[in-house]
């Protein structure tokens, strides 16, 4: 009976189109070039004595329904069962990808961790062990980056109160902090006065625009403490920035660059970056020859700009990682889709107890938009319905297929910035 409601469980959600774990492990990767890269990365997160492994980022493309979604979670899989820590985010409205806070606490809610149920940060402080080299050895860093100027003097002093209070609330205000939410200095004076510390940290108000930057370099370090060899991000949907005004995709393409590790100065030993896109966003938006002509005004527009202008030539390397850097998803072979769907066919028939025909060419539709591979997984499943409830069904699918038009949307450009 557990495995009939899991076979089900897998059949509903690859109809829905979010393939669950257990359909992720069932179905595997049918992109061998992406899963290479992606295990190297793994591979090399924790390999400190090598600068080219410290801020590690990887772009993948492919159409809608070619599958950019099933290897996303298959990532994921592969990031938790290796021991780091997951987050799979996807663009949106509420997360612009030009606000890296807005990221940044997307990334916190939608955390995962292996074999631990809970909030993200919570679970994580108490994992930490305070009594260890370890633990006094990101203690040290945490000093050592606020002299630097990496961090603010806030975050040790909060390390110091979480570790030594006792009061659970203040604990709590802590991993609050930590996690993205405002905290008043007082609160952390306080918590100093408590725990008797006051004279050792000279602590002063961050700039709000510098936390969500020193947030993730913090959470990341925080992560390897508590034993796990680091933080995985995965951004889904990274064409949204088609949508935006011409300011918001310059800080978009600014945020690729430092999301892929490419700036300078700038190491974040453990964190891995992966972000898919559609395989026309280059061509449709970046190019000159394309419908926004980005390369032709979005660097200027940005260099104009008072607040914004020393980002130019970050912009200018997002927009080329875009357009050279990104994996092409490669189309299932005959032989792929024939896998896929015997494995299919042996889900259903467990999850229903009904004996599904085999797939043709005919029930699978075929070339364009009705032969990726997102449709036909569709078709068939409900092709299969419908001859398990009525005998004489003939199938006669009929599918439009989707674009993205990239025009820009007034509430996503109104919602959360007011650059033009």
């Amino acid at each position: 009976m557990e495995e009939k409601f899991k076979a089900r469980l897998v059949v509903e959600s690859i109809r829905n189109g979010v393939p669950n774990k257990e359909a992720v492990i069932k179905l595997g990767c049918n992109q061998p070039r992406a899963d290479s890269q992606f295990i190297k990365m793994l591979d090399q997160a924790d390999n400190v004595t090598d600068p080219i492994a410290t801020s590690q980022g990887m772009l993948i493309s492919g159409d809608f329904g070619t599958g950019k979604s099933h290897l996303l979670a298959h990532f994921e899989h592969l990031a938790l069962s290796r021991g780091f820590v997951c987050s799979k985010v996807s663009v949106s409205k509420e997360t612009p990808l030009y606000d890296l806070g807005k990221v940044f606490t997307a990334a916190i809610e939608k955390g995962r961790i292996p074999g631990v149920q809970g909030r993200f940060v919570e679970e994580i402080a108490y994992l930490l062990k305070p009594n260890t080299d370890k633990y006094t050895s990101f203690f040290h860093w945490a000093e050592e980056s606020v002299e630097k100027g990496l961090l603010s003097s806030i975050f040790p002093a909060s390390l110091k109160i979480h570790e030594e209070s006792q009061d659970l609330q203040l604990m709590n205000d802590m991993e609050s902090f930590w996690s993205g939410e405002r905290i008043l200095m007082k609160t952390i004076r306080d918590g100093l006065k408590l725990i008797n510390q006051s004279q050792y940290f000279k602590i002063q108000a961050p700039k709000p625009a510098d936390l969500p930057s020193q947030r993730l370099r913090f959470i990341t370090e925080l992560i390897k403490t508590a034993g796990f060899r680091g933080w995985v991000i995965l951004l889904d949907e990274i064409e949204l920035i088609g949508s935006y005004s011409i300011l918001q995709r310059g800080r978009s393409y600014s945020q690729i660059a430092r999301w892929m590790g490419e700036t300078d100065n700038v190491t974040l030993p453990g964190l891995i970056f992966v972000g898919a896109l559609t395989e026309d966003f280059s061509l449709e938006v970046i190019s000159p020859n394309g419908k926004k002509k980005d390369w032709d005004y979005v660097p200027a527009k940005i260099e104009q700009n008072p607040k914004y202008g020393e980002l130019a030539p970050l912009v200018r390397m997002g927009m080329e990682l875009l357009e050279k850097k990104n994996i092409s998803l490669e189309p299932p072979s005959e032989e792929n889709i024939r896998n896929t769907f015997e494995i299919l066919r042996d889900l259903y028939r467990m999850a229903f107890d009904w004996d599904p025909p085999p797939v043709t060419e005919v029930d699978v539709g075929g070339a364009g938009e009705l032969g990726r591979m997102r449709y036909k997984v569709r078709s068939v499943i409900n092709d299969w319905d419908l001859r398990r409830f009525y005998e004489d069904y003939i199938p006669d699918p009929r599918i439009e297929g989707y674009k993205n038009k990239y025009t820009e949307d007034a509430d996503l450009v109104n919602s959360n910035d007011n650059g033009h």
